[in-house]
């Protein structure tokens, strides 16, 4: 997968430098500065930064002649700096199942994932609205932006970014992940209704009447 402009920019920097040294293997900060040309202390100062920011811990020490010095390796935090290939690997899975199964069997396929993933993570409890803040929050965790809104009808979940948005143009059919996800964590009837242009944006309406008495949105 391509670095966006953002990564590249970052990679190129010195403390991108350091993070990709330490991908492969810990290095002291003596070895950090012999690769990278710097004085010890500089490396010292934007290692600091990256242990502030948990992107990298101290890990072991390095006994010899002289003084100790103390490895440095990337924590497990780290990894979400590095692009992934999720969206090709899992568009070319969805364009393989379509040569292969009928439009309904995926849609269970993906019903089936949406609500396993909301079965691993912990159920919501309270009132309807609690309960979708809840599924909105989750939806957030794994790469989305949306907000809860009341309607005459009920609550619209308005997305403003979708996590699947690459794959949407040519795989409309995963929203239902999303709308079987958002039903099993929220226990209530979401019903998908996506905007599916330019820039995709998920949507899902929940056909339940808002509390009396609160301001609506039309």
């Amino acid at each position: 997968m391509a670095l966006t402009q953002w990564d590249r920019r970052f990679f190129e920097s010195t403390r991108g430098r350091v993070v990709s040294l330490l991908r492969w293997r810990r290095h002291t900060i003596e070895e950090l500065s012999r690769e990278l040309e710097l004085t010890d202390n500089a490396i010292r100062s934007h290692v600091a930064a990256l242990e502030r920011d948990g992107i990298v811990r101290q890990r072991g020490v390095r006994r010899g002649v002289g003084k100790p010095s103390y490895d440095y390796e990337l924590t497990s935090n780290a990894e979400q700096l590095f692009p992934k290939a999720y969206e090709p690997v899992l568009g070319e899975l969805l364009s393989v199942l379509a040569e292969r199964l009928a439009a309904d069997e995926i849609a269970g396929i993906l019903d089936e994932t949406g609500s396993r993933l909301a079965e691993r993570a912990s159920a919501p409890s309270g009132e309807l609205r609690a309960r979708l803040d809840a599924a909105v929050s989750l939806l957030s965790d794994l790469g989305g932006l949306a907000t809860v809104e009341e309607t005459a009808e009920g609550y619209l979940i308005q997305g403003y970014s979708c996590p699947l948005f690459a794959l949407v143009p040519d795989h409309p059919e995963v929203c239902r992940l999303a709308e079987s996800l958002l039903s099993t964590f929220s226990k209530a009837p979401v019903r998908e209704c996506c905007d599916r242009g330019e820039r995709p944006r998920c949507r899902f309406l929940v056909d339940a009447p808002a509390p009396a008495g609160e301001p609506r949105v039309t």
